[in-house]
């Protein structure tokens, strides 16, 4: 069986991943799609605003065959780590090829680029750490880089979102000397960023935007997703609450206020000062968003900051974070659902995998699981106790099967 691995969040899974995973499938000639998703916390910093079980099933009703987990400490992460952690998981369970959505949506582009970065990229490091030593955001930095060997060409603009996403995913391929082939599809209609719901594929930011601003699902909400992602966010509401940065605001200040300047100082992606301005301003605000707002400049992004707060929440060290990063293979690999068509392909892997599978927490005492279930206590903290012992339950369950 020929799988097709996909590397998602799925916050929450809506019509644009629907037409990603089928198209990938038929684009690969795959039997099974293996998606390997993020879990409590996202990408950009960000908390799901379900939890990972309800976008499991979400996916698996919708034609993913299987979910993995991609593990915290590279979810929460900067476009190379994170493709690093989520390649390093595919190549552990053993998937064929990796489609990815782009901007640019021809693979020969991203395999062209990556052999130039390769001959340039002594002079790409050089010059990042320049614009960084003048104040760019790591970002910024990085896409004036690309910029300046020539990689934000017509062909492949590294200064779009998911261009630069599986550009990462390709190198990783290449460093990790995975015999994963990668390939891509054109990502359709809405933008990585868009803000508003435009069309019936619409993007995760818009979607959220909607859901929380007003509380419900709305008609163009509704539009944009299908069935079994509505059923799960009505269910997900219905016994907790959906996720949002506010909900952890008095957490954060508290964490603030208790934690000395060298304690701050240990907390992955704290940049040299920048304790002191959360110092200075953790009594200012009175929301998280004001907050934001009182501490975002040129050097500190949005999303630098809030992958900041995702660390601090959960206690998430540089060393904690130093200690994987340069990890080629997952110490196990963990399996959150799949469907009967997944199971059989999971079944024919078993034997050659050379690391553990597991499927709960309760399977492996490594630090990475430590690390992870930490995530998933301060992903909990906003709902009631006896509410939030009933979600974490299903950590030391089985895998969900439909």
């Amino acid at each position: 069986m020929r799988a097709c691995g996909l590397i998602v969040e799925y916050n929450p899974f809506h019509n644009g991943h629907l037409y990603h995973q089928e198209a990938s499938r038929e684009q690969t000639d795959a039997d099974v799609t293996v998606a390997v998703m993020s879990g409590s916390f996202l990408q950009r910093g960000e908390p799901a605003i379900i939890d990972k079980f309800s976008r499991t099933k979400a996916a698996l009703y919708h034609g993913v065959d299987v979910v993995l987990e991609l593990p915290f400490i590279y979810a929460v992460q900067y476009a190379d780590l994170f493709a690093k952690g989520a390649i390093a998981t595919l190549d552990a369970i053993g998937v064929d090829t990796v489609c990815f959505g782009s901007e640019s949506g021809r693979i020969d582009d991203f395999s062209n680029h990556y052999e130039q970065f390769k001959s340039h990229e002594t002079q790409f490091h050089s010059v990042r750490q320049q614009f960084l030593n003048e104040g760019d955001s790591f970002p910024q930095a990085s896409t004036k880089a690309y910029d300046a060997i020539g990689l934000r060409s017509q062909e492949l603009d590294l200064g779009q979102p998911n261009n630069i996403l599986g550009f990462s995913y390709v190198k990783a391929i290449k460093e990790l000397h995975s015999s994963i082939q990668p390939d891509t599809i054109t990502r359709t209609k809405s933008h990585y960023h868009d803000e508003t719901i435009n069309y019936s594929i619409a993007s995760a930011t818009s979607i959220r935007k909607e859901l929380l601003e007003y509380g419900q699902l709305t008609e163009a909400s509704q539009n944009a997703l299908p069935d079994e992602t509505v059923r799960q966010l009505h269910h997900y509401a219905d016994k907790a609450l959906w996720h949002d940065w506010e909900h952890y605001f008095p957490y954060l200040q508290l964490l603030v206020q208790t934690h000395s300047h060298r304690q701050l100082q240990h907390i992955h992606g704290m940049i040299e000062g920048l304790e002191y301005r959360l110092k200075q301003t953790v009594d200012q605000a009175d929301s998280f968003r004001e907050w934001m707002s009182l501490l975002k400049t040129k050097r500190y992004t949005w999303t630098r900051l809030q992958r900041m707060f995702v660390h601090l929440l959960t206690n998430t060290t540089k060393d904690d974070v130093a200690a994987y990063d340069e990890l080629t293979t997952p110490p196990y690999v963990r399996l959150l659902g799949m469907t009967q068509t997944g199971q059989q392909w999971i079944r024919s892997k078993k034997k050659s995998l050379e690391v553990p599978l597991i499927s709960n927490m309760q399977q492996t005492d490594h630090d990475l699981m430590a690390i992870e279930e930490r995530a998933t206590d301060a992903y909990y903290l906003p709902i009631e106790p006896h509410k939030r012992r009933l979600l974490k339950q299903q950590e030391i369950k089985g895998p969900i099967i439909v």
